[in-house]
């Protein structure tokens, strides 16, 4: 049921909705109580209506998923969670403190604030990369400061677990982030680097050192942090300190490599000032004019401009294999046949990654079609981090298969021939396939009796 049908005094297993604290379009949250219950709760129920893009869908599964493994003062508690299939929710730990955004609306604030803060932030970022998790959409609206300063992350739906499947890695169109604050190696397609958190601490920064975004507020093209030269802080607060100047510009570095390659080293420049090695950056009191800028832009455009337009596909360790399932019509003859082929292919080796790929039309709910999904994949007996479920709408079956196969390095596909009686073999998706692949493609067929 979408998080938006309940309402207060409710009942979901045994948990019983308070105030409802926010609601949008990826879902609602509620205070939640429950007899016994030892901290303050919420509830966090994802928008799953017709309307919804189906990356809501894998952004719920993802935090549901990565909630339970993240432990410590940094992150919420993981109280329970629902069954995606019948009542979907995710309960955690209700944070009391300051949202880091209020802060924001207050900047700019004094640099021994900034500093203080800032220690706090990276002292959290260094606390999940050491649990092998990788936040992603750090920015201020996912910060809560508790009353002893300690800061808490919030809200893990684009977030990368080195140990678990990574489900938004897959879905080709979407790049985890949030405009701001997403680091260049992210519009890269990149997902499995720290030092990206580390890029968008920066970028909280600057903001609370000057009350401004290093890199505007692009509404599409975010690529411009490849090739803008931000205005350095001092320049917009004259009484910016150098140290400060010198570990904001460090952290926006657009190549990693340059940056800070720890939270842990930014929160201790941070709490020893005196000890930070200054550089040209820290005395730096102008930007870049326009046509140092353009030079920029071309030597950028130069090195990332194919891969910009086309992100590279995230590198699997190991085979990959994707099956095209008709969710449509879950009576169709061919499942069994698609779904032997599958499991004889699977058993060639322990090391696999399954990906069941159903494409709905515009009208269509992808919830429905994930749960179609899972009930069809049922019979092989995968183990979860084996296997992955997208329900993505696409006008061409076809053209979505042959893109995620791309994206994501698959080593074999599985689809079923044309029905007797169907669309000729030159005019199916099977076909088209066939032709388009660079892996190898297992068409199947039914054995006529």
């Amino acid at each position: 049921m979408a998080g938006d049908s309940w309402q207060p005094g409710a009942e979901i297993d045994g948990f019983t909705l308070g105030e409802l604290i926010y609601r949008g379009g990826m879902g609602s949250i509620y205070r939640v109580s429950k007899p016994g219950a030892t901290l303050p709760m919420l509830m966090k129920m994802p928008q799953l209506g017709r309307e919804q893009a189906s990356e809501a869908v894998v952004a719920f599964q993802t935090e549901a998923e990565i909630a339970p493994t993240v432990h410590g003062p940094h992150v919420p508690a993981f109280i329970a969670a629902g069954d995606l299939g019948t009542t979907p929710y995710l309960v955690l730990e209700f944070i009391e403190g300051t949202c880091l955004e209020d802060l924001v609306k207050a900047a700019p604030l004094p640099a021994l604030d900034v500093a203080r803060i800032g220690a706090a932030l990276a002292d959290a970022l260094h606390a999940l990369h050491l649990q092998q998790v990788i936040h992603l959409d750090f920015k201020p609206s996912n910060v809560i400061l508790r009353p002893d300063g300690c800061a808490v992350l919030i809200d893990f739906g684009f977030a990368h677990h080195a140990r678990r499947r990574d489900l938004l890695a897959e879905q080709t169109r979407f790049r985890a982030g949030s405009a701001p604050y997403v680091s260049p190696e992210q519009l890269l397609g990149s997902r499995e680097d720290s030092r990206s958190d580390l890029f968008a601490l920066g970028v909280v920064l600057y903001e609370l050192a000057t009350g401004r975004l290093p890199f505007g507020e692009p509404d599409s093209d975010v690529r411009n942090r490849f090739w803008i030269d931000p205005v350095p802080p001092s320049v917009i607060v004259p009484e910016l300190p150098a140290w400060l100047q010198e570990v904001i510009l460090r952290s926006i570095e657009p190549r990693a490599e340059l940056r800070y390659q720890s939270a842990a080293h930014v929160a201790f420049d941070l709490r020893n000032p005196a000890q930070i090695t200054l550089t040209e950056r820290a005395s730096k009191n102008t930007n870049a004019g326009l046509l140092s800028h353009v030079g920029r832009f071309l030597r950028a455009r130069a090195e990332f401009g194919p891969r910009l337009r086309a992100p590279e596909p995230l590198l699997s360790r190991t085979p990959i294999v994707l099956v095209a399932v008709d969710t449509g019509n879950l009576a169709d003859e061919r499942h069994p046949a698609i779904r032997a082929e599958t499991a004889q292919i699977l058993a060639q080796s322990t090391e696999f990654r399954l990906i069941c790929l159903a494409v709905i039309g515009p009208d269509e709910t992808s919830l429905d079609h994930l749960l179609r999904l899972r009930q069809w994949v049922e019979p092989l007996e995968l183990p979860a981090q084996r296997l992955s479920l997208h329900a993505i709408e696409a006008g061409s079956a076809a053209d979505m298969i042959l893109q995620l196969a791309r994206h994501n390095n698959v080593d074999r596909i599985v689809i079923g021939a044309p029905l007797e009686g169907g669309r000729a073999w030159a005019n199916s998706t099977a076909s088209t396939v066939t032709a388009n692949a660079g892996c190898s493609v297992h068409v199947v067929r039914v054995p006529k009796p």
